[in-house]
């Protein structure tokens, strides 16, 4: 059984710093694609960044490149997203996603999801 566990989120302000984590269990993920995606009030979800576990190539979305870094660590089974200069507009639940293939931008795509862990950042 396919698990993603999120973790990490929390209450910042402007200008922080935070680090998600996403812990996969089930399965190998080496032909997988892991992604981050956020939702806020109101809204569909959003399309974040993304890492090719086989090679670590990573994918990120506009409004993001710069300031988040996706990252894996093997032998933790674990994804990262570094946020760097965190903005009110960050402000969302953030889930991670696992797939084989596909658009890495469209969450119909992904095989798996977490449970979400929110981010929250005053201005």
């Amino acid at each position: 059984q396919v698990q993603l566990v999120e973790s990490g989120g929390g209450l910042v302000q402007a200008g922080d710093s935070l680090r998600l984590s996403c812990t996969a269990s089930g399965r190998t993920f080496s032909n997988y694609f892991i992604g981050w995606f956020r939702q806020a009030p109101g809204n569909g979800r959003e399309f974040v960044a993304a890492i090719r576990w086989s090679d670590s190539g990573t994918f990120y979305a506009n409004s993001v490149r710069g300031r988040f870094t996706i990252s894996r660590d093997n032998a933790q089974n674990t994804v990262f997203l570094q946020m760097n200069s965190l903005k009110p507009e960050d402000t969302a639940v953030y889930y991670c996603a696992a797939q084989r293939g596909g658009q890495l931008w469209t969450a119909a795509a992904y095989d798996y999801w977490g449970q979400g862990t929110q981010v929250t950042v005053s201005s």
